[in-house]
């Protein structure tokens, strides 16, 4: 589902949506998280409770520690990649608050699921192991239940992080900041409000600003210098893919 949202959010822009598709990836990766909660944890849960109600020993477990083993293998390459990939984009700060403010849910979404998918692949095999050394089939129910509602708790996260961008979250704040220095830098411009800004995909953001220019400024010197202004912004934040500029002499009523 997540190949699913990168591939249409590279549709091009069209008359009925007129800012592309990128927030596709943002509708899929929700998707994903409710999927994880209902089928994932929900599951478990059921497999969990079900074990308990009717509790059998496993009778042979050398085929569950294969398969467990390999799971863990598979899913931890899997994760260490995502992990690595997820670095060059985000070098510093911890990888919690870089998800946070990160703007792309198919690089954190698949670090999501491994970590929870390598950790529920633990406590399967735990849960295994201690219910044959301890002839107890009810551990291995537990750790099904426990399974589940770590699989829950994976999922509302994700949820949670996928929702703010998915009703339009501004950029970053660095962005923003990228903006003041560059009106900073045009003594022509006398003040501003503070930009508007929204993704519409992980690298696609509206940005709307609002300026008062000079007085003494001529009608061809302002066109000239919003042209400027807006080229400027684009060349210097590749994630800025439309401005809108709106010169306008008195912003007082509105700071």
């Amino acid at each position: 589902m997540l190949l699913l949202g990168l591939k249409r959010a590279k549709k091009p822009a069209d008359a009925r949506h007129p800012f592309g598709y990128g927030k596709e990836i943002y509708f899929w990766s929700f998707v994903v998280s409710i999927l994880i909660f209902a089928l994932g944890g929900g599951f478990a849960i059921y497999e969990g409770i079900h074990s308990l109600e009717d509790p059998h020993l496993i009778e042979n477990p050398t085929w569950n520690y294969i398969v467990l083993g390999a799971a863990i293998l598979f899913e931890g390459i899997s994760l260490i990649i995502a992990l690595r990939n997820f670095k060059k984009s985000h070098p510093t700060g911890n990888l919690i608050s870089n998800i946070h403010k990160s703007k792309d849910p198919a690089s954190f979404a698949v670090i999501i699921e491994d970590s929870a998918a390598v950790a529920g692949l633990f406590i399967a095999l735990l849960g295994v192991f201690f219910s044959l050394k301890f002839e107890n089939p009810l551990i291995d129910g537990y750790s099904s239940i426990l399974i589940g509602l770590l699989l829950l708790v994976v999922a509302s996260f994700l949820a949670y992080e996928t929702k703010g961008l998915l009703l339009g979250e501004s950029a970053r704040p660095e962005i923003l900041k990228r903006i003041d220095r560059i009106l900073k830098a045009h003594n022509e411009i006398i003040r501003w409000n503070t930009p508007k800004s929204v993704h519409f995909g992980p690298h696609n953001v509206l940005l709307v600003l609002e300026l008062e220019l000079k007085d003494e400024l001529g009608l061809h010197e302002a066109e000239a210098l919003v042209k400027r202004l807006d080229q400027k912004i684009l060349k210097a934040v590749p994630q800025i893919q439309q401005v809108f500029i709106q010169t306008i002499y008195d912003l007082s009523y509105r700071l």
